[in-house]
């Protein structure tokens, strides 16, 4: 577009640039905001329909199953229709899953709220397919690292957001307020709560969508990305399929932590504080990751990253353990700081893993971004555990895949890198 059509339009092309790069950034915060609200719906259900741990982490595995079941029809979508079309229709995706919590409330269902999680974590598969490589792709290419980490930043603060809020109105009243879980009535109220929050959720959405609709001239013009790639595409490559490994456990990890924190700050033996309470509490642990961003991105200039890989999971490994062995506010305060400590891992596996991947950039990024189904798996082999030997030793299972994540930065430290990321990634 020349100068005087920008100019005709009443923007330069560094205004609509910006526009752009807003209207995504903005995407990120809300799938970040979204994800983050499944952590304080675990108790919630939980206590709704007296259920079990393992039970409870069906809401994970509803949630994060989809990035195994939807990716390859998401880059199919994505070739199709292009980036804006495919955001479009991802976010009306996540629409519709929303408003199935209305008829869960109405029917007392748990596999509607199930079936309502899958929809919106479909809705959001496709959207972390067609947005990531469109942030790195709008603007001066030098300058990809700095958008892709300033959008994740936007995202970690959704995480941060989500948990105080959706605990503000899903952990109150009901059967949180001390009455017998089996009246009914205090069971209506506790589920009209999940309710309110998913059709909160739903306007977020909407108000993305039409944000996105405004921004989709301005959007176009900025970045042409590159075609979504198959993620079958990578696994013939050694090192793709290591980095994928490291992603399921860490993404597991993460969601195990995060997913079982407020009941386990809730224990009479950590600090026994009220559901609610406990959930406020949870935005350290996210909170932990933000800053970790920020803080990392600095130390990434001046260290190796496998060196501090290597340094963060084995910390995340011995916090882990300490809050199984101990309790109090010593393992209060150890869970909760697993967060900082999880923060540079995703972006690391995945730079670490590109460099060294014999295979495209968009077809490992695409594997890497299945393996996210981690999150699905490891929360239900905690649940399992939770339930057997008590909440506490479920934490063996995020401290087991945090060391086999040393282990693979020890290896990444060894191999010599073979090419360099283009920046079209993912977050997380």
């Amino acid at each position: 577009m020349s100068s005087d059509q920008n100019s005709a339009n009443g923007l330069s092309a560094g205004g609509k640039i910006s526009i752009a790069f807003g209207a995504v950034t903005l995407l990120f915060f809300g799938w970040g905001f979204v994800t983050s609200l499944i952590d304080p719906l675990v108790p919630a259900v939980k206590s709704i329909f007296e259920l079990s741990f393992l039970e409870s982490q069906l809401t994970q595995f509803s949630w994060f199953i989809a990035y195994a079941l939807v990716s390859l029809p998401a880059a199919a979508v994505l070739s199709r229709l292009g980036s804006v079309p495919s955001i479009l229709v991802a976010l009306a995706i996540m629409i519709s899953g929303c408003l199935l919590a209305p008829l869960a409330t109405f029917l007392h269902s748990y596999p509607l709220v199930l079936t309502g999680l899958f929809v919106i974590a479909s809705g959001v598969t496709l959207l972390q397919v067609a947005a990531n490589p469109l942030v790195a792709a709008i603007g001066d290419p030098k300058h990809a690292h700095f958008r892709l980490t300033l959008a994740q930043a936007f995202n970690s603060l959704g995480t941060v957001l989500g948990p105080p809020l959706g605990a503000f109105i899903m952990l109150r009243g009901g059967v949180f307020d001390g009455k017998a879980v089996a009246d009914t009535a205090a069971k209506a109220e506790s589920l009209a709560n999940v309710e309110r929050s998913f059709l909160m959720i739903a306007g977020v959405f909407l108000l993305l969508a039409f944000l996105v609709f405004l921004a989709r001239k301005a959007i176009v013009n900025a970045a042409v990305p590159a075609k979504a790639a198959s993620p079958l595409e990578a696994l013939s490559s050694r090192w793709a399929v290591l980095g994928a490994g490291a992603i399921f456990l860490y993404v597991g990890a993460e969601v195990t932590v995060g997913s079982f924190m407020i009941n386990f700050l809730h224990q009479p033996h950590v600090l026994n504080i009220q559901l609610e309470e406990a959930a406020k509490l949870l935005a350290f642990y996210w909170g932990g990751a933000m800053v970790g961003r920020f803080v990392g991105s600095a130390l990434l200039t001046r260290f190796p990253a496998a060196h501090l890989l290597l340094l963060a999971a084995a910390t995340a490994a011995c916090l882990a353990t300490l809050a199984v062995l101990s309790g109090g506010h010593v393992a209060a305060i150890a869970a909760l700081s697993i967060g900082l400590f999880n923060s540079i891992m995703f972006p690391v596996i995945f730079t670490l893993t590109l460099e060294r991947s014999t295979a495209s950039s968009a077809a490992t990024s695409g594997l890497l971004c299945t393996a996210i189904v981690g999150g699905a798996f490891l929360p239900l082999l905690a649940g399992g555990l939770a339930d057997k030997f008590g909440l506490s030793v479920a934490l063996i299972v995020p401290a087991l895949a945090y060391l086999v994540i040393v282990v693979f930065a020890g290896a990444a430290k060894r191999v010599t890198p073979i090419q360099q990321g283009d920046g079209a990634g993912v977050s997380h």
